[in-house]
C-alpha cells in the first residue's frame, strides 16, 4: 500500500473507532454508564477488524480524495453496510453480544457512513474552492452559456483556478432557469447576455455546448458578439470525447464554429466494406484535402494506405503524423507515367483517391494556365489509365464547384477531368469512376481564413475583392468525409456527385465576423475592397445549365445526371491537344473554350 493510501487507512480505522464510541455515546444519552465501559472496550477490537478489512476487500484505497464521487460513496456503504452485519456476527462468536446493546449495532454503521464519506466530501470541497472562495472571487467575472453535463464539468474545473469568477448561467431551456448547477444560477436565456453582463460586470462569455447543434452554437455566439463581449468556448464534442483535450480547456470562438454543420451520418458498414483491409492510394496525400482523407480512411482499418506526393516536405510532415500506422510513402508525380505504372505494381491498390491537383484560381489563371491543365487534366487522366491497367476497383476525383459553368482556368480543368474520367468509364473498363464536387473548405491551404487572419493580427486592413462575392464552405473533415460516403454511393461508374454545401456565405461578412470574433470592430480594422480577381466570379455554382440531380441514400450527396459522355475519339483528339510541351495563356483558353463549351472566361 502506498504511503498516502495507508494515511487513508488509518483515518478510516480511526473513523471506526470513532463511530463504534459515539454510538455507545448516543445510546446512553451522552453519559455512558461504568458497566458498560468494559463492553465497550472489549468489542472495539474485533469490530474495527471486521470493518478495515473490508475497507481493503472493497477498495477504498484505489482512488483519489480529491475526485471522490457518488462511484466512492457507493463503495462506503456497500463496505459498512456488510461490516454491520459481520462485525455483529464476530461478536456473537466470541462474546454471544453480552453487554452489548442492540441499538449501537445500527448506530455505528450509521455513524461511520457520514464521517467517511462526510470527510471526503469536505476534502473534495476544499480542494474545489467550495470551502475558501477568496481565489473564485478574485478571477475575472464570466457568464456561461448553457447549463448542462459540459457546463457542470466546467464549473468545477474553473472553481479549482483563479483565472475565472463564473457568476452565472444562460440557459434557453425554462426549465432550468432560477435552478442553480454546482453552486451558480442560471440567471436566464442566452439572448439577455448583453443586458446580464451589463448589470454583472461582466467582459467575457464561455459558450459550454458541446454537443448543441451548430446553429444553436452560432446563435449564442452571434449574441454575444452583438453585445461586444470576448467570445470563448469549451472543445468539439468530437474532441472530448476522444479524449484529446479537457472541457476545462476553453480556446477563442473560430469562424470554424459558428459556420460548423451538423455531424454527419456516415454508412460505416458500406465504408468498412470498401476500405477495412484494402490498399488504398491517395494522390496530393501531403495537401489539406488529401491529408485528412488519409485521417478519416484510417478509422476504417485499411491494410494500407500509399502517400503519393510530389512534394517532399509534404510528405515528409504527413509521414510523421501517421508514424507507426499502416502508411507507405510514394513520391512522384502525377503526369508521370512510369513513376505511377511502378508504384501501382509494388502497391496493387484497391482504391484511388485522386486529390492532386492546382487550385488557387489567380495563380492558375494566366501565365501558370497551361500547366493547371496539363496538371489538372493529364494528370488525372494518367492516374486513371494506369488504375485501370491495374484493375483498380475504383477511382474517385476530388472535383470543385469551379468546373460548373467556368469562368478559370482552373475550373475548366476540373471540368475536363471530369470527362475524361467519363470517357473512360464509357469505353468499357472494371474500374469505376466517381467525382466528387464540392466548395471551398475552411482551413485548406487556399482558404480566405488564414489570410484574414494574418491581416487582422497585422492590424488590418482585411482585404475583400467584392461587396456582394459569396462562397459555399464546408470543414475539411466533413469534406473527407462526404467524399469516402459518395465513394460507397457510386454505382456503375461514371457519376459526378455533388455535396450538400449549405448556404453560400458573404465574404465580407465573414470578415466582419473574424474581426468581432478577435474581439475588435470594423472601424479598428477596416476592410478594403480590392476587385475581383482574374478569373474570379462573384458567386459560384454546383450545378451547371441544363442539368439535373437525383437524391442518393445519403441526405448530404446528390448525383448528378448530365449529358452522354464523350467517346474514344473525343478522348484521342484531347490526348494529342495535350502532348504538347508549352501553350500561350490565349491558345490554352481557346483550347478550353472548345473542349468546355460552357466555358467562359471572366473579364473584368
Amino acid at each position: 500500500m502506498k504511503p498516502r493510501a495507508f494515511l487513508v487507512f488509518l483515518h478510516d480505522s480511526a473513523m471506526a473507532v470513532a463511530a463504534w464510541v459515539g454510538a455507545y455515546w448516543l445510546r446512553f444519552n451522552l453519559d455512558i454508564p461504568e458497566r458498560y465501559w468494559g463492553s465497550l472496550i472489549e468489542s472495539l477490537p474485533p469490530v474495527v477488524f471486521a470493518q478495515s478489512s473490508l475497507f481493503l476487500v472493497f477498495g477504498l484505497y484505489r482512488g483519489m480524495w480529491r475526485f471522490a464521487s457518488l462511484p466512492d460513496l457507493k463503495r462506503i456503504l456497500v463496505a459498512v453496510s456488510l461490516g454491520a452485519l459481520v462485525a455483529p456476527a464476530l461478536l456473537f462468536m466470541l462474546s454471544r453480544l453480552n453487554d452489548v446493546p442492540r441499538s449501537v449495532l445500527l448506530l455505528a454503521p450509521l455513524l461511520l457512513a457520514l464521517m467517511m464519506g462526510g470527510s471526503r466530501l469536505l476534502y473534495r470541497a476544499w480542494k474545489d474552492g467550495h470551502l475558501l472562495s477568496i481565489g473564485a472571487v478574485a478571477g475575472e467575472p464570466v457568464l456561461v452559456l448553457g447549463a448542462g453535463a459540459a457546463a457542470a464539468t466546467l464549473l468545477r474545473d474553473l472553481q479549482r483556478g483563479r483565472d475565472w469568477h463564473v457568476v452565472g448561467l444562460l440557459d434557453d431551456d425554462p426549465a432550468k432557469l432560477g435552478s442553480h448547477l454546482n453552486g451558480v444560477s442560471v440567471l436566464g436565456g442566452i439572448a439577455e447576455c448583453g443586458y446580464l453582463a451589463g448589470k454583472l460586470g461582466v467582459r467575457q462569455v464561455i459558450i459550454a455546448m458541446p454537443s448543441a447543434t451548430p446553429a444553436a452554437r452560432r446563435r449564442a455566439a452571434e449574441h454575444a458578439v452583438a453585445a461586444g463581449l470576448g467570445v470563448l468556448t469549451v472543445p468539439s464534442f468530437g474532441d472530448l470525447l476522444a479524449g484529446r483535450v479537457s472541457v476545462s480547456n476553453v480556446r477563442g470562438v473560430e469562424l470554424e464554429d459558428l459556420l460548423g454543420r451538423d455531424q454527419i451520418q456516415l454508412d460505416d458498414k458500406g465504408l468498412h466494406q470498401l476500405l477495412a483491409g484494402k490498399t488504398i492510394l491517395v494522390t496530393g496525400a501531403g495537401g489539406s484535402i488529401g491529408s485528412e482523407l488519409c485521417r478519416q480512411i484510417l478509422r476504417f482499418s485499411p491494410g494500407l494506405i500509399v502517400l503519393y506526393e510530389l512534394s517532399e516536405f509534404s510528405l515528409y510532415a504527413i509521414d510523421q503524423e501517421f508514424s507507426g500506422r499502416p502508411v507507405a510513402c510514394a513520391v512522384g508525380d502525377v503526369k508521370d507515367p512510369m513513376r505511377l505504372a511502378s508504384v501501382f505494381a509494388k502497391y496493387r491498390p484497391d482504391v484511388v483517391f485522386h486529390a492532386a491537383a492546382y487550385k488557387h484560381v489567380p495563380l492558375m489563371e494566366n501565365e501558370n494556365a497551361w500547366e493547371a491543365v496539363r496538371n489538372n487534366v493529364l494528370g488525372t487522366w494518367r492516374v486513371a489509365q494506369v488504375a485501370a491497367e491495374h484493375d483498380v476497383g475504383e477511382f474517385c476525383l476530388i472535383s470543385t464547384d469551379k468546373a460548373v459553368n467556368p469562368t478559370n482556368v482552373m475550373g475548366a480543368s476540373k471540368r475536363l477531368a471530369e470527362q475524361v474520367c467519363q470517357a473512360l468509364q464509357a469505353g468499357g473498363t472494371a474500374t469505376r469512376y466517381v467525382a466528387v464536387r464540392f466548395g471551398n473548405v475552411l482551413g485548406s491551404s487556399g482558404s480566405v481564413i488564414p489570410k484574414f487572419r494574418e491581416q487582422i493580427a497585422r492590424g488590418g486592413p482585411v482585404t475583400v475583392t467584392h461587396p456582394e462575392i459569396v462562397r459555399y464552405f464546408m470543414l475539411i473533415p466533413e469534406a473527407a468525409q462526404l467524399v469516402l460516403q459518395a465513394a460507397v454511393q457510386a454505382q456503375s461508374g461514371g457519376e459526378i456527385f455533388v455535396l450538400d454545401m449549405g448556404e453560400p456565405v458573404k465574404i465580407a461578412q465573414l470578415a466582419r465576423d473574424m474581426i468581432r470574433l478577435s474581439g475588435l470592430i470594423e472601424d479598428d480594422i477596416g476592410i478594403e475592397f480590392t476587385g475581383l480577381r482574374p478569373g474570379e466570379k462573384l458567386f459560384e455554382e454546383l450545378l451547371a445549365d441544363g442539368e439535373t440531380t437525383l437524391p442518393t441514400p445519403h441526405p448530404k450527396l446528390r448525383v448528378m445526371k448530365a449529358e452522354m459522355a464523350p467517346d474514344a475519339a473525343w478522348l484521342a483528339e484531347l490526348e494529342a491537344w495535350l502532348a504538347v510541351p508549352v501553350r500561350a495563356e490565349a491558345e490554352v483558353k481557346a483550347g478550353l473554350r472548345r473542349w468546355v463549351p460552357e466555358y467562359r472566361p471572366a473579364r473584368h
